[in-house]
């Protein structure tokens, strides 16, 4: 579902990226680890169609994203691609259903359609008696339960995952992985996550190690 072909990307002089290829399949749930600068949150990014590469290229069922426009690759990204992120990145003024919803009123669903899928994610997860607090009202663990339902919210192909257990205790952190497993089983997601927690990274479908801007097993 997913092709990277000799990904390449620089910052100034510093060549953080040197040449990755990869291919994920539908359904896999993806490690990427390695140690801090080795490159794996920009290839993240870049899978994600945030940020381009400098040379190679990103397949995303059979779309070659260098191919599109800037706008039409907002709208791919939009549709295609979920994010998690370590710090939630949720907006303070906004309900939990609310800001699950912001990306399918992005993508012009009506409210009433918005509402009833990000209610149906947030049941999913548990938080159905939590639709109307805002994340300071909320736990570690449940504004990431938020993000993840916010990330599933227009049926994505993949979910990308930026550390997203940096900032949970081992308890939280546990039920999180066990929960992208059952989404992969409900939804049939796709997850790629970078993480240095082993206890998330061994229970992967594949663990890509990047070292000195290349892959060096999986």
């Amino acid at each position: 579902m997913i092709t990277a072909k000799n990904i390449t990307k620089s910052f100034g002089s510093l060549q953080v990226l040197k040449g990755i290829n990869l291919q994920i399949k539908a359904g896999e749930i993806i490690s990427i680890v390695g140690a801090s600068g080795a490159g794996k949150t920009t290839l993240l990014q870049i899978l994600g169609t945030l940020s381009e590469p400098d040379s190679g290229e990103i397949i995303i069922n059979n779309t070659h994203i260098h191919q599109l426009s800037e706008n039409k690759i907002a709208k791919f990204r939009n549709r295609n691609i979920g994010f998690v992120f370590q710090f939630h990145q949720l907006l303070p003024e906004f309900t939990a259903i609310e800001n699950v919803s912001i990306p399918a009123f992005i993508a012009n669903k009506t409210k009433k359609e918005a509402f009833t899928r990000a209610r149906e994610l947030l049941s999913f997860l548990n938080m159905e008696n939590r639709l109307n607090h805002k994340p300071n009202e909320l736990s570690g663990g449940e504004n990431q339960r938020v993000a993840i339902a916010r990330a599933l919210i227009n049926d994505p192909a993949v979910v990308l995952a930026d550390e997203p257990t940096g900032n949970l205790d081992s308890g939280n952190t546990k039920e999180l992985y066990e929960l992208f497993y059952e989404l992969r089983k409900q939804y049939n997601q796709t997850f790629i996550i970078v993480t240095h927690n082993p206890s998330v990274s061994n229970t992967s479908d594949k663990i890509y190690t990047i070292k000195d801007g290349v892959i060096i097993d999986n």
